[in-house]
């Protein structure tokens, strides 16, 4: 493993997250361009997020998820 990388694995996953965000933001500027949902992909969004808003206990947590991705 590179240096680097295990300078960034000690870093907190807040910390990580920003990380990304700023190497995410800096590929959209250099290919000049930022992502765009469809309006397919926002009424699905928007759906999803109605439907957590009226049921914010149905639905998975992020650790269940994880598990049964990793266990494909």
């Amino acid at each position: 493993m590179a240096p680097f990388i295990s300078d960034i694995l000690k870093l907190s996953v807040p910390e990580r997250i920003l990380l990304v965000e700023a190497i995410w933001d800096s590929i959209a500027t250099e290919q000049n361009q930022s992502y765009h949902f469809s309006d397919e992909q926002v009424k699905m969004l928007e759906e999803e997020l109605e439907a957590y808003r009226i049921n914010p206990s149905e639905g998975s947590t992020w650790e269940e998820v994880k598990k049964r991705i990793r266990g494909r």
